[in-house]
Formats: C-alpha cells, structure tokens, sequence
C-alpha cells in the first residue's frame, strides 16, 4: 500500500442503460450530457460502453457530470487517458463476468498518481459496492433487473419512507443477510 493523491474524479462506465443514468435519459435522452438514441428502455444494453465521470463529494451523493466539465477539471489529457483504461478495465471485466453468467451493467473507478507519478487504480475495483452485477438468465430489458450489488439495499431505501435527508433507518436483518447472500453468490460465481 502506498499513499496515492486522489484524482477528483468518479470514473463510471456503463454498459448498460440504470440507476441514475436511466433517470436523466428518461427526461432528456441523456447520460452525464452524452446523447443517446431514443426509444430506449430500462436496463436496455448501449451501443457501445460509455464513460459517465461524476464529481468526488466529500459528503453527500456524487453528481454525474460531463465529460467536458471533467477535462476543465483534471486537464484534457488526464480526462483522455482516465476514459480510455476505464473503459478498457470495464470492457474486459465484463466479458469475464459474462463468461460466468453475469451482467456488469455499469462500474466505477478511483485513479490517483502515486508518489512516483504513476497513473494507479486507488479503491475498491469491480466489487458489488462500485459495480452493478445483474444474472444473466434472468436478465430483461425493460425493468430494474435483479442484482448482485447494493441496488437490493436502494429498492429497499426508497420503499421504507426514508426521506433521504435525515439519518437512514437501520436495515432490517432480512435486508443485511440478502444483500450478504447475493455479494457471496456473485463472488463465487466470478472467482469460479
């Protein structure tokens, strides 16, 4: 382990069309600024992955922002070079994971230089916590598949009358032991 200085940056790749990239779409048929077709549906695969940086809070939620806003903040090269190794990572991640009967919809990753200056991965990669992982045989466009990841601990979120301002109510323990159960399940299906 060695001390890294972060990159402001959340660097989300998505392969597919979730979470709060479906939510933007819905109203204005984009992600993070980047057009999209339309008439797409609800975790519907994208053309292409692409990459959706959001801003690093220090408290609160991240704010997805465009790519453009990222490069004014990091230089263009940096932004260039953060894109590119993200969705190089994602893409064969998710041909891994596909090979095993997983989806990887979409993913983040944190860069930082090390103390030398070398461009380093500095958090959690490919976990159910910075990625979102849905089985593909049960797998459909159109609707919030089922997850491997924390969405299972969102759903349940925004249906206890949370009002996501005050503290969180402390999870129920049929929540905590099923959100345990799908991240052991996706790990020893990944790890297979």
């Amino acid at each position: 382990v060695s001390k890294a200085s972060v990159v402001p940056i959340e660097c989300v790749v998505r392969g597919y069309l979730a979470g709060s990239g479906w939510k933007e779409y819905r109203r204005h048929c984009t992600v993070c600024g980047s057009a999209l077709p339309t008439g797409l549906l609800e975790a519907q695969p994208l053309p292409e992955p692409i990459f959706t940086p959001a801003t690093k809070a220090e408290s609160g939620h991240d704010e997805n922002i465009s790519f453009e806003r990222m490069a004014e903040t990091t230089g263009r090269e940096l932004a260039d070079e953060l894109r590119r190794r993200s969705i190089d990572i994602y893409r064969r991640a998710s041909y891994h994971a596909r090979q095993r009967g997983i989806i990887l919809a979409d993913t983040k990753f944190e860069w930082g230089r090390s103390p030398s200056g070398e461009l380093i991965l500095i958090d959690e990669v490919l976990t159910p916590d910075s990625s979102r992982f849905w089985p593909a045989d049960s797998y459909r466009p159109g609707a919030n598949p089922p997850s491997f990841d924390k969405q299972f601990v969102r759903d349940w979120l925004e249906t206890c009358g949370w009002d996501k301002n005050s503290p969180p109510p402390p999870l129920p323990e049929e929540v905590v032991n099923k959100t345990r159960d799908k991240y052991l399940e996706a790990q020893q299906r990944l790890i297979a």
